[in-house]
């Protein structure tokens, strides 16, 4: 029997390739706003992270997501969540 193929993503903050399942994903709506992806079939421009907290805060210190969802900055609202969620992260670590 074939072995089943697992589909890779890169994490836009550390830049390793992980299991699709694995990540989490943020996408950019119609709207230009930037939103967390809990089902990963949300419509718009998507990037993935990794579930370490450091990959969030590096993702969005540099500006890494940023350019992965291909806008020219996140908006200060838009960041605080998902400055949130990456905390929430360190939490259940």
């Amino acid at each position: 029997m074939k072995p089943r193929h697992i589909p890779l993503r890169t994490c836009s903050g550390c830049r390793e390739q992980h299991p699709k399942r694995e990540m989490l994903r943020v996408v950019r709506l119609e709207d230009g706003s930037v939103v967390m992806d809990e089902t990963g079939r949300r419509n718009g421009r998507g990037a993935y992270l990794c579930r370490q907290p450091e990959c969030w805060q590096r993702a969005l210190r540099t500006g890494s997501l940023a350019h992965a969802l291909k806008v020219q900055s996140i908006s200060a609202g838009d960041k605080t969540v998902l400055e949130q969620a990456g905390q929430e992260l360190v939490a259940s670590v």
